[in-house]
């Protein structure tokens, strides 16, 4: 198990938001598409992937893991401001950073983008992603929506 880079799990988790609304599909089904060694290899790459500009590394990544599109279309369906993708990056790497313990970071975001919690956060049309870090652990913890 490798320490924690923060930096690189918030920037795996900002391209994971990049690729999801490039290739209009569920953040969780880019992560399971990258699988635990493409999600690790853009993890370990990180310091480097962050100084192209995320388009390009989003284009680059669609090819190199043969990423395909779908019809998943959250920002269009959005009613309000939608969040940046670094923004959205953000919840997620915190999320994933207060839920991960002594747990291998990779396997916690898997298990954070293949958990319920994925579609709550993806639901632009809702304030879920603007709750209290704490509040969204908890509630990824106890597996339940504790706002409804």
């Amino acid at each position: 198990m490798e320490k924690r880079n923060d930096s690189a799990l918030f920037f795996t988790c900002s391209l994971i938001e990049q690729l999801g609304r490039t290739l209009r599909r569920k953040r969780g089904d880019i992560a399971a598409a990258l699988g635990e060694a493409g999600v690790r290899t853009i993890y370990d790459h990180a310091d480097v992937l962050h100084c192209e500009p995320i388009e390009k590394v989003t284009d680059d990544a669609i090819g190199e893991f043969g990423l395909t599109a779908g019809s998943f279309d959250n920002v269009g369906e959005a009613r309000y401001a939608v969040p940046d993708v670094w923004t959205m990056g953000k919840v997620y790497a915190r999320l994933i950073e207060d839920v991960s313990g002594e747990e291998d970071v990779i396997e916690t975001l898997l298990g954070v983008y293949s958990s319920w919690i994925d579609e709550r956060l993806s639901d632009y049309n809702s304030a879920f992603y603007y709750q209290p870090r704490d509040y969204l652990a908890e509630c990824c913890r106890q597996g339940i929506a504790l706002d409804g």
